[in-house]
């Protein structure tokens, strides 16, 4: 008797499990989007045979200026689709560089994801398709047949902001298997983003595990935090459960986190291979985490003999009362006096904070404080951050 009701479980289990699959099936639209070509160009489709307009953005289209709450900004510009006789919209590119590049589509000037490609990040609350194009630069963020390493989330106690917090940490591969103490870059994110941003969006597993295939980095631990003092986790994943993410959240510019960054290092420090030593530890950060980059390791002069600020967010800010603010001319020096093997700075030329940042090297020219400076094009984009990683990298722990 138990025999025949087994059987008959597992006969609705399989007839459930079909039909659901087959829902999947005929719920798919039977199209290729995007569709990228021998000579790179790539094509874009989307099935609305009732919509009056179809356009697609994204960042391999040309850039436009826009009018901000931070002033003037480059923007990804727009194409139009043309509809065929079945009611399939359809745009095709010219010829690409080899990147990673977003898209979305505007269909009668509503935003929405492409249907046909699961492939999607989040940007703060944003949500867009992204496709691989050409191998070079391209290359560098693929997931290829190499070594690989592992990426945790792990949960550690801040004491200073009274609480368990969240946090992403790459280890290189074979870490689980080696006796070796690493040297750990910390990677700091921008405003609006978490400890999801940089391996996310920043690509930033597949960036390490193919630069130390290649042998142009050295193994290293990389730990990327979550810079909102008041999360204990990304949207979605803390004890605040689901919301929707914001730009800018209070405390996260005022100096909080980078009074208790130290927690973060102990907790690394106690608990990974780590050689825990300023020789051995590098942070760095783009745009609001270029920000704390710059504070961080001239609060604690002597603890980080690498430092990167990718398009920092050099501003001044009523908000930034914190005590690591203060003496700032002085603490730099005193980091200056100290050494250090690289402070590396880099930034788009047509990127909104590019007059602050010019006026920051020219402080370190007036200081006699040596750095390095990376001038790309572009502005305020991801395009630019993950470049610089791969970047800066390389030059670390050599």
């Amino acid at each position: 008797m138990k025999k025949n009701l087994w059987i008959a479980v597992l006969i609705t289990f399989l007839i459930g499990t079909k039909s659901h699959a087959q829902e999947a099936l005929f719920g798919a639209q039977q199209i290729t989007s995007p569709e990228i070509h021998d000579d790179s160009s790539v094509t874009f489709r989307f099935f609305a045979p009732t919509a009056e307009s179809v356009q697609v953005t994204g960042d391999f289209l040309p850039t436009v200026k826009v009018e901000t709450p931070r002033g003037m900004m480059d923007a990804p510009g727009k194409a139009d689709l043309v509809k065929d006789d079945k009611g399939v919209w359809s745009f095709t590119s010219s010829s690409l560089s080899p990147e990673l590049y977003n898209y979305s589509f505007l269909v009668d000037g509503l935003r929405s994801i492409d249907p046909n490609n699961p492939f999607l990040i989040r940007d703060v609350a944003s949500i867009t398709n992204i496709f691989i194009v050409g191998d070079g630069q391209a290359a560098l963020y693929r997931t290829n047949d190499v070594p690989h390493g592992t990426v945790s989330k792990r949960w550690y106690d801040s004491p200073g902001l009274g609480m368990d917090r969240r946090i992403t940490i790459y280890t290189p591969p074979g870490y689980e298997k080696s006796n070796e103490k690493y040297p750990v870059l910390y990677l700091l994110h921008g405003a609006g983003g978490d400890e999801e941003a940089w391996i996310s969006l920043g690509r930033t597993a597949q960036i390490m595990d193919n630069l130390i295939a290649e042998g142009k980095a050295k193994p290293m631990i990389v730990v990327m935090p979550n810079g909102n003092v008041i999360q204990d986790g990304a949207p979605g994943e803390g004890s605040e459960g689901f919301y929707k993410p914001q730009f800018m959240v209070p405390k996260t510019m005022d100096g909080t986190y980078e009074a208790n960054f130290m927690d973060i290092i102990k907790f690394v420090e106690a608990n990974y291979q780590v050689k825990a030593d300023k020789a051995n530890r590098a942070i760095a950060g783009l745009s609001m985490g270029g920000f704390h980059t710059l504070h961080i390791s001239r609060h604690y002069q002597n603890t980080f003999d690498y430092m990167g600020l990718f398009s920092a967010a050099i501003m001044p800010r009523e908000d930034a009362t914190g005590k690591v603010y203060s003496n700032f001319d002085e603490t730099l020096k005193t980091q200056m006096d100290n050494g250090y093997e690289l402070y590396w700075i880099a930034i788009g030329n047509t990127d909104f904070l590019y007059a602050a940042n010019k006026e920051f090297r020219d402080k370190l020219d007036a200081m006699g404080m040596p750095y390095e400076y990376v001038e790309s094009e572009g502005g305020h984009i991801w395009r630019n951050w993950r470049v610089y990683l791969t970047q800066f990298v390389p030059q670390l722990f050599n």
